[in-house]
């Protein structure tokens, strides 16, 4: 019995050791951590675009009449001359055919004062009239003669606004929304519709003024002026473009300047007031490049949480040189190896000691 007692004892204080003995793990945060590394990259900037066409016009009404034809459907692809409206014209006509009437009338005038000036010559030589009524006649048939001129400005004229009756296409294009329709009163100057040259575009955008100044002080030889297209569900536009102007002042209220690229359309499928992201390529050589979301901004400053070697956080200020799509670059602050909490920084505070888990970086 007392053995017995003696080894339960020994069992019971062997036990209490053993348990005394056993450390209890820290629960530390899990967190992914990111080390920081240079390396040269091709940065993508987006910018919202509004999308033009080379032309876009608006054909107006230039004389007043009904709408008697409408030869074509509205987004119909035209060719320069083609017919695309006629006005009533009877009105015109009558207007045109009077001011004809009106041109023979001073015609035959002129003629009838060149007879009295031969007439007028032949008396005059006679000495059977006074020159005076030479300066008459003569003064007579120079009316005539400006009649004549002021008559065929008329006729001219009418004839111009006769063939406003007739509308045809300036240019190749392709037809927008038609407001007007057969029998219409159209008053001149009224809207019938707009025709647009697409097959190329514009491409507007305005960048900040960091960024205008990154681009302008490449060189000529370096830089790149090639752009791309991102359209409106996401899709790549197959063609790239160029660069062509810049505007010449800034925006006061935005700080931004505005870009004009040009996009080829062989297919037609960019239109008129269409929208999108312009995507510029830039080259970057030893770049920091860190996520926006390992990022924080505190009073205008941001910062990052740096994990030193006991795998303790603490807050680092940075300064970003630029900002592209979700990645900042680091203009200083940071140095090629120092590792960063990768996401999760509003969960941590500095001082805090964290279980770190490797991510690597893509771009």
């Amino acid at each position: 019995m007392k053995n017995y007692l003696y080894v339960i004892i020994v069992a019971l204080a062997v036990g209490c050791t053993a348990k005394g003995s056993v450390e209890e793990k820290p629960n530390l945060p899990e967190l992914p951590v990111l080390q920081v590394t240079t390396k040269d990259t091709i940065l993508h900037h987006d910018y919202v675009t509004s999308i033009e066409a080379v032309k876009n016009v608006e054909i107006r009404a230039r004389v007043q009449g009904f709408l008697n034809k409408i030869f074509v459907d509205e987004g119909a692809e035209v060719k320069k001359g083609q017919p695309l409206f006629q006005l009533d014209d009877h009105e015109w006509a009558i207007q045109v055919a009077k001011a004809k009437a009106s041109v023979s009338n001073a015609v035959a005038e002129a003629k009838t004062a060149e007879v009295e000036l031969t007439r007028v010559k032949i008396l005059l030589s006679k000495k059977i009239i006074s020159p005076t009524e030479l300066d008459m006649v003569e003064a007579k048939l120079k009316a005539a003669k400006a009649k004549i001129e002021e008559a065929i400005s008329v006729q001219k004229d009418a004839e111009t606004k006769l063939s406003y009756t007739f509308i045809r296409a300036p240019f190749n294009g392709i037809i927008d929304r038609i407001p007007q329709k057969v029998g219409s009163l159209i008053d001149e100057g009224s809207l019938l519709t707009t025709l647009s040259d697409n097959h190329d575009v514009y491409a507007y955008f305005t960048v900040s003024e960091s960024d205008y100044l990154h681009y302008k002080k490449e060189s000529a030889e370096s830089r790149d002026n090639t752009v791309h297209l991102v359209l409106a569900d996401g899709s790549a536009y197959k063609y790239s473009g160029k660069i062509e102007t810049v505007d010449g002042e800034f925006d006061e209220t935005t700080g931004s300047i505005a870009f004009r690229a040009k996009f080829p359309n062989p297919h037609k499928l960019l239109r008129h007031g269409a929208t999108g992201k312009v995507r510029l390529t830039a080259p970057a050589k030893d770049a920091l490049i860190v996520p926006q979301k390992s990022v924080f901004e505190i009073q205008d400053k941001n910062y990052v949480f740096i994990v030193d070697s006991d795998n303790i956080v603490k807050m680092k200020s940075v300064v970003p040189e630029t900002r592209v799509a979700n990645y900042y670059i680091i203009k200083d602050g940071l140095s090629s190896g120092d590792k960063i909490v990768y996401e999760g920084v509003q969960n941590i505070k500095e001082g805090t000691r964290i279980q770190p888990r490797e991510v690597s970086r893509e771009l």
